[in-house]
């Protein structure tokens, strides 16, 4: 039998085991999501894709947390929001916050201002895989735990940051025991591991416990994934879906009226893994879930013709707080010039994109703030329409001509001819992504560009944008509720070990991300946005596309299970079994 085709014959029988062999009963209090892959990893830090977040947000705590509403700061492991306190030179700052007398791990062991310590040093240490998370912290230049009071810990911070409440009330707490039972990063400072020198990176403690934590017992594997949240990691059945058993006694419970991120009532929660869309569908319309998030816009539009679907769910449209774009390599000869780039912004029939694509379900972008954020988001500047004619103008500019006759533009780079062609990524699987490819290709056909658009297995994808291996890809950025820090994407800091894939920015937008960030005062951050959208948008380094609205079904079995403008849109420790 051909290895291909027994595969997908495995995978179906799973699927009809899944469908078939088991749902969601009235009574019993677990709630089932659809997940459309597997999480990448459980290791704090180090994981890429959004859904293990949404997994590790259950298991573990941070210092603080949010009001799904009104965005308001909550305490969390800490007694209270603290207030930042300038330093004497104006430059720094510190934050410090006071643990709850009885927050404790499973063992009935207090969890301590060593705690959150050595939770930053995880970060901190040059050898884990955490590179995405050290830009967030880099203002954090010490943690210091007070010798009097072990549940007391500040932040020393060697700048002004304006996300340093949220940033450092937001950092997952991890228990040293567990992810350190060497005790090896008890050697070290958090100050001595902000040294990027090479002598600190070859230290043998410190590759030791990076190659630990590394490693793939803590991405997966029970008795290594382990926080003070109310639910504990139970199983994960690759490639069928990961379980989370609520925890007996959970010392937390008390304060669910205080904070929401306390709620803890269903006593199961299940990621199940369906990576097949229309697969999907059927279980949701069989009951066979409880949640369904990120619905095929087109297979979204269709439940409420469904009796089922209108019988046993609701179905919700929150904002999600993302945006999809374009993303060009600058540094490929052939996207150096703007007026090439801006060329290709008036190919985009974005406005087409959302009415065919997303069915209406998306807000069109300028570029990377969200519409809702009124007072940050330039609303004065213009999107490229689409326009194949302003595009061939643009590109005659830029020296591109159809110098053989063969309808292909080129142009002599560098003493080369080269023919315009793209190469155009995207993530294997993800239709409405390879649709929007599609369309960009026909326009580019048009003004004399060949697109070849390329699905990628997503490890693939991902790697090599983090690699800078591409010409064009579609990309999305999903963000928080905060006014952004834009230098994990924007900054030339970020180029290498960031997010900064296609190679923008100059003194100029650095200096311009550097201060929005280092303004505490919101007023004076807003001129400072509105300043650096006019630079992306001139530079066009992304083509801006829209931001969608989130696709929620959720099953009426349950109250308490509102929608909300917080990724992914619900909060499963939250919902109650409905009492009929």
């Amino acid at each position: 039998m051909n290895w291909k085709n027994s595969r997908k014959i495995v995978a179906g029988i799973l699927i009809a085991a899944f469908l078939f062999g088991c749902g969601t009963k009235k009574g019993k209090n677990e709630v089932i999501i659809h997940e459309l892959s597997d999480t990448d990893m459980l290791t704090p830090f180090n994981y890429q894709s959004a859904s293990t977040q949404y997994v590790l947000a259950q298991l573990f705590q941070s210092l603080l947390g949010q009001d799904p509403v009104t965005f308001e700061d909550l305490p969390g492991l800490a007694k209270a929001v603290p207030t930042p306190l300038k330093d004497s030179t104006g430059k720094g700052m510190s934050i410090t916050y006071e643990i709850r007398e009885d927050a404790k791990w499973d063992d009935g062991t207090p969890i301590t201002g060593n705690d959150v310590a050595f939770s930053m040093k995880v970060i901190k240490n040059p050898k884990t895989d955490c590179q995405p998370y050290k830009g967030f912290f880099d203002f954090v230049e010490d943690v210091v735990t007070d010798p009097s009071n072990p549940k007391k810990v500040t932040f020393v911070c060697n700048n002004v940051h304006m996300h340093s409440v949220e940033n450092t009330g937001g950092l997952l707490i991890l228990p040293s025991k567990i992810y350190d039972p060497k005790n090896l990063m008890a050697s070290f400072t958090v100050k001595q591991l902000n040294d990027t020198s090479k002598a600190l990176a070859s230290d043998p403690k410190i590759i030791e416990f990076a190659t630990n934590y590394n490693s793939e017992k803590y991405q997966r594997e029970k008795g290594y994934i382990v926080g003070s949240g109310a639910y504990e990691f139970s199983e994960w059945i690759t490639g069928q879906k990961i379980v989370l058993k609520r925890k007996k006694n959970w010392w937390g419970e008390k304060y669910e009226k205080e904070n929401v991120g306390f709620q803890a009532y269903p006593q199961q929660l299940v990621y199940q893994t369906i990576n097949d869309y229309t697969a999907a569908i059927v279980a949701l319309k069989g009951k066979k879930l409880d949640v369904a998030y990120g619905i095929k816009y087109k297979d979204f539009t269709e439940l409420p013709k469904s009796e089922k679907v209108k019988e046993n769910f609701n179905l919700h449209t929150p904002r999600s707080m993302q945006y999809h774009y374009f993303g060009m390599n600058l540094r490929n000869p052939k996207f150096a010039d703007k007026k090439v780039r801006q060329a290709l912004a008036h190919l985009t029939d974005v406005d087409k994109m959302v009415s065919v694509l997303t069915y209406g379900l998306a807000d069109r972008v300028i570029g990377p703030i969200h519409p809702s954020k009124k007072e940050i988001y330039n609303s004065n500047i213009k999107p490229y329409d689409y326009n194949i004619e302003e595009a061939k103008k643009l590109l005659d500019e830029a020296g591109w001509k159809d110098s053989n006759h063969d309808g292909i533009l080129d142009k002599n780079i560098n003493g080369e001819h080269v023919e315009f062609n793209i190469t155009f990524t995207y993530n294997a699987g993800n239709d409405t992504r390879r649709d929007a490819g599609l369309m960009f290709k026909e326009s580019c056909r048009q003004a004399g560009i060949n697109v070849d658009v390329v699905p990628q297995e997503w490890a693939m994808y991902i790697q090599n944008q983090k690699q800078h291996k591409f010409e064009m890809f579609y990309g999305a950025w999903v963000g928080s509720t905060l006014d952004p820090d834009e230098k994990q994407i924007w900054h030339t800091e970020a180029i290498e070990g960031g997010s900064n894939y296609v190679f923008f920015g100059n003194a100029e937008t650095d200096k311009l991300v550097d201060d929005i960030r280092t303004e505490l005062d919101a007023k004076k951050r807003a001129p400072m946005y509105l300043k650096f959208q006019e630079i992306l948008h001139d530079e066009s380094p992304y083509i801006f596309l829209f931001a969608p609205k989130e696709r929620i079904a959720i099953s009426k079995r349950f109250t308490n299970a509102e929608a909300y403008d917080v990724r992914p849109g619900f909060a499963e420790n939250m919902f109650k079994l409905e009492d009929k």
